[in-house]
């Protein structure tokens, strides 16, 4: 088979097979593949009689109509593809990596990040050029036994991005990845990889995107962190798909010592999402925020999973999660604070709000602790509302139309999230964003 090329299968272990052959996969990585596709193979798709999925029903999911499309193509072509052609005049960003269904199309980083030893490509060149770094981490946090999901995508990986910053570097400019879809029933399982060494920074943006708002999806993906002593990263995701992807995802962090992760969170799009995300503060001194923007409408149904688990002492989180719901879509949002045995001087918060825009709407809210020491602060909030009629009135007497008057405190409810964002850029992005969600910008 030519370079370049693609070809389709199913959900086989002769698909994952090819996979690895026509990436020319060191022994390891099919090892890891084949062991996720037994499991995968056994594993039924979870149901709802099963506490982590007792509030999202995925019955009208069937794989089969889903179709694998296996890359050949060994390094993007250097040109973004028609849509995407402004993005190379972007010089805000310092990196970009554009990703169209299972292949990177495009990637690009700065000469100077270059020369300081900073690494950012697709996930197949990665395999080629740094394969030692992807056999230490690739894979390491997200355990195929927990669901079928997660075996899928350690079996299926394909695609998405590694990023490693050097000790000691920082990027001053964000760097941007797009994450698209645009076949027919097309199955995606990206994988991002960020490994930032000791007193690294660095910002992440990420997009997830359809081409084509008919055309229906999946994607099952994962995401792991690896926050060396003092790194200080910024990941922002912005998922958009179109309301008939199927969205799955896990997503992992590690943080040692005095390291720092601001990870923000904005569900928009998607028919249904699950996401199932862990930050473990696995150092002295280590912190997390943990920022959500989410807004559903007609029938969407996003359930998100947070766990802050804290395994020494002294280091601390913070999580602050707010949905606006329309229509008669629906969240859920399920949260726990884990602090182990002997992990003294702990201090952590979750916080979910939302905001609901129509009587059909439902938003579900679960907070939890599992606190195994005694010398700790970990408490936790919860509200579910409407918009204040009169506040509505207030602002319409003013000369403001309804959508107006509703944009306005949407804009405000979500400022709390977003004012805990330090780089304008990012604000700006995710407002854009959300106010294009609700249609009333």
């Amino acid at each position: 088979m030519g370079v370049n090329q693609t070809v389709t299968g199913d959900f086989t272990g002769e698909s994952v097979a090819r996979i690895s052959s026509l990436q020319n996969e060191p022994p390891w990585m099919l090892e890891k593949r084949i062991q996720a596709f037994q499991v995968f193979e056994q594993l039924p798709l979870p149901k709802t009689n099963s506490e982590s999925w007792r509030r999202t029903d995925i019955r009208g999911l069937d794989l089969e109509q889903f179709q694998l499309v296996i890359s050949n193509k060994s390094q993007p072509n250097g040109k973004s593809p028609g849509f995407f052609s402004a993005l190379e005049e972007e010089k805000r960003n310092s990196g970009l990596i554009i990703q169209k269904d299972a292949a990177v199309v495009y990637s690009a980083l700065s000469d100077t990040l270059t020369d300081k030893g900073v690494y950012f490509a697709g996930f197949k060149a990665a395999l080629d050029e740094r394969p030692d770094l992807l056999k230490t981490y690739v894979c390491q946090t997200i355990q195929s036994e927990d669901n079928k999901f997660n075996a899928m995508h350690n079996a299926f990986l394909q695609s998405g991005y590694v990023l490693y910053i050097p000790k000691g570097v920082v990027v001053d400019l964000p760097l941007r990845v797009i994450v698209s879809l645009s076949g027919e029933a097309i199955a995606d399982f990206s994988h991002t990889l960020v490994i930032a060494e000791a007193d690294s920074q660095v910002t992440i943006l990420e997009e997830h995107l359809s081409v084509d708002q008919q055309e229906k999806g999946l994607h099952c993906g994962g995401v792991e962190m690896f926050l060396g002593q003092n790194a200080l990263v910024n990941y922002a995701q912005i998922q958009n798909w179109n309301k008939k992807v199927w969205n799955f995802s896990t997503q992992r962090a590690k943080l040692e010592r005095g390291a720092n992760l601001r990870w923000i969170t904005t569900s928009l799009g998607s028919r249904l999402s699950k996401l199932d995300q862990l930050v473990e503060m696995n150092g002295e001194g280590s912190h997390a925020d943990l920022l959500g923007l989410t807004v559903t409408h007609a029938r969407q149904h996003i359930d998100i999973h947070t766990y802050q688990k804290h395994a020494v002492s002294n280091s601390t989180s913070n999580l602050l999660y707010r949905n606006v719901l329309k229509d008669r879509s629906r969240t859920v949002w399920r949260g726990m604070i884990e602090v182990q045995k002997d992990a003294q001087k702990i201090d952590s918060y979750q916080q979910n709000d939302n905001l609901i825009l129509s009587k059909q709407a439902r938003a579900d809210t679960i907070p939890g602790l599992e606190i195994l020491a005694d010398d700790v602060r970990c408490t936790h909030g919860a509200t579910a509302g409407k918009i204040d009629q009169d506040q509505i009135f207030y602002l319409m007497s003013r000369g403001l139309s309804y959508n107006q008057a509703e944009q306005l405190i949407v804009n405000g409810f979500f400022e709390s999230v977003l004012q805990r964002i330090p780089l304008e850029y990012l604000r700006n992005q995710l407002q854009e964003s959300i106010a294009g969600k609700l249609q009333l910008n």
